[in-house]
């Protein structure tokens, strides 16, 4: 049937006007739109790199289904971080090249079609929705995906997206809630795609004591960095992988977004066959950058600094997007604010935005036209000249 047509808002071109404008303002334009990381990639997974750019798997072909040592790498990882025992839940694993082509392919990977509806949140991440269009298969836009009485008795629902900490929002359900949500899905047939890129940005039990940085604490044991509820872990899962997928990357915890590693994890019925697909279409990722997805997944000294350069930057630029006006406050997780529009339209909002030389994500890319999503992902000394320019513009 092949990739049908699809629709959607997200598209940063419609930004490009204002982009003109801010380049206009004193100092400049400061980006706070995209979710691009801007910090260094570890010592640890670029020395991974060097070393293995003449290996076996990388003049040969590489293994799709990952080499043995990045498979106990993962293992190992949801292990000390997300309290998941992977080979105890029948779980299988299959790197895939970042996890945007994962979500994108995964409706299509399902084998799901047009009498098929996939349930995902009113506001998240575009991607969702293409994925599904793509396949040919019905999108169901909910409030709450964890409000199971929207979706559940839906004969045609064959699978849910969750994403915690979620893109936009920041937001993070109780274990409780994703238990349910899984416990639905498995009465009706549905599997549960659980979208967990942002898992180790976790602010809503912050680690944090007085007199003692982040770094500090987390690094006092590796398996200490803060983390999400994970839909794989026991309380959630009832300590089966049936009928979940797990999807994480390793951009966001290791700036690794150019290496496109990621990973897809669950249920092994339905990791297999994915895997063969996969190898089939060359969706494989190379060798060298395998044993660099090592490195990234076994440095937890990288993995904290950069969690504690996220919270500095929230911790500057939340009081000022305050005093400005917003309604701002710590995200439950992610790296971004997600703050109501002042005029009520988001792109109201960006035209005096970026008179100021501030561009932000307009909401309409994400569900909702009234608010406005401000990514951390920038360097320090541009956090800085923004908050001086909202400080500025508030007097």
């Amino acid at each position: 049937m092949g990739f049908l047509p699809y629709e959607t808002p997200y598209d940063w071109s419609r930004l490009q006007p204002l982009r003109h404008t801010a380049q206009q303002a004193l100092g400049g334009m400061i980006d706070l739109s995209i979710g691009s990381p801007v910090d260094p990639v570890p010592d640890s997974v670029r020395q991974a790199m060097i070393e293995h750019l003449d290996a076996p798997n990388a003049h040969g072909y590489p293994q799709t289904t990952g080499t043995a040592q990045l498979r106990e790498a993962i293992m190992q990882w949801f292990a000390r971080y997300r309290r998941a025992d992977l080979q105890a839940i029948d779980a299988d694993i299959v790197p895939t090249v970042g996890s945007k082509e994962a979500v994108a392919l995964m409706a299509s990977l399902l084998g799901l079609g047009p009498d098929d509806v996939v349930v995902q949140p009113k506001v998240s991440y575009p991607t969702y929705a293409i994925g599904t269009q793509l396949a040919g298969a019905q999108i169901l836009a909910v409030d709450d995906v964890t409000d199971t009485s929207v979706w559940e008795h839906n004969p045609h629902v064959k699978a849910v997206w969750v994403n915690a900490p979620n893109n936009p929002t920041g937001s993070v359900p109780s274990v409780q809630a994703l238990h349910q949500v899984v416990e639905a899905a498995r009465r009706i047939g549905a599997v549960v795609l659980s979208d967990e890129c942002y898992a180790l940005l976790y602010w809503k039990h912050d680690a944090v004591q007085s007199n003692t940085t982040a770094t500090e604490v987390m690094l006092q044991e590796q398996d200490t960095i803060p983390s999400a509820p994970c839909m794989l872990e026991p309380a959630i899962s009832g300590s089966s992988a049936r009928n979940i997928l797990v999807l994480y990357s390793l951009s966001k915890q290791s700036n690794m977004a150019g290496y496109r590693t990621a990973l897809i994890a669950g249920d092994a019925a339905l990791v297999r066959p994915m895997t063969a697909t996969r190898r089939q279409i060359g969706q494989i990722i190379p060798g060298p950058v395998q044993a660099a997805m090592v490195a990234g997944l076994d440095d937890s000294k990288a993995i904290a600094t950069q969690v504690e350069r996220y919270r500095n930057r929230f911790n500057r630029l939340i009081p000022a997007l305050r005093e400005f006006g917003y309604d701002a406050h710590m995200p439950d997780g992610a790296l971004y604010v997600w703050t109501a529009a002042q005029h009520g339209d988001c792109w109201q909002d960006m035209q005096g935005l970026a008179k100021l030389g501030l561009i932000v994500s307009p909401g309409e890319f994400y569900g909702d036209s009234g608010y406005l999503r401000w990514s951390v992902t920038v360097p320090d000394d541009a956090i800085d000249q923004a908050v001086q320019r909202l400080h500025a513009a508030s007097k």
